[in-house]
């Protein structure tokens, strides 16, 4: 049977919505993060030994990395589910947007999360206006705009079509959900976003959402 080891608040969450478009047997063993530090616990190590979430095991096989996961899932258990015909055209903007969005997006919002946090950081009385000043600094002149650039490539596209490769949903609209709800919940408001925002309310009204939600746990993006 697959485990999926789930971190609270997480990129795993978007593998209990793709276990539930499944209807695969699954368990779920929660972790939580650290009150202060957000960080993983060290009992993740046990599992995989960078300590990351999302990892499942599934028998003798243990998967880290999101994208991965989601292609082993949907390559055995699938029945050619969200996965396009392997050659198409559609196959490629499958892979493309599977990639993209934690070889392009993901690294920006990580950083614009880090240093909003550096901010707000405790630290002593003359570091903090230069600490902020330098965060300020990366935010106005590389982070923001790319940032926006990016949003504004996937607001084109989901313009034009219903999910990211295609009229039928694949993997990769897995792999997109974590990105652009956390990109809406920081601060990219929905009316400069529309089609991103009414995808993203399409996806949380699925039925396997909200059940994935409710095995979940407390999730501060939905």
């Amino acid at each position: 049977m697959i485990t999926l080891h789930h971190l609270n608040n997480s990129r795993s969450q978007r593998i209990i919505w793709l276990l539930e478009e499944l209807g695969v047997d699954y368990t779920i063993k929660h972790y939580e993060r650290d009150a202060k530090t957000s960080l993983a616990p060290a009992s993740l190590k046990a599992i995989h030994p960078l300590g990351k979430s999302p990892v499942i095991t599934d028998g003798d096989q243990t998967i880290a990395e999101s994208g991965l996961i989601i292609e082993y899932l949907i390559r055995t258990y699938g029945k050619e589910r969200f996965l396009p015909e392997e050659g198409s055209a559609t196959y490629w903007q499958y892979l493309y947007w599977l990639h993209y969005a934690e070889g392009s997006l993901m690294p920006l919002m990580v950083m614009s999360l880090i240093f909003n946090k550096i901010k707000t950081a405790p630290m002593p009385f003359f570091i903090k206006p230069i600490a902020r000043g330098i965060a300020d600094k990366v935010m106005q002149s590389y982070v923001g705009p790319n940032v926006q650039n990016n949003l504004r490539y996937i607001e084109q596209h989901l313009g034009s079509n219903s999910w990211f490769a295609g009229e039928q949903m694949t993997g990769a609209d897995f792999q997109l959900i974590f990105p652009l709800e956390a990109a809406l919940n920081r601060g990219s408001q929905a009316s400069e976003y529309p089609n991103i925002a009414a995808w993203v309310k399409r996806v949380h009204a699925l039925p396997t959402y909200q059940t994935a939600l409710e095995k979940g746990g407390p999730y501060d993006y939905a």
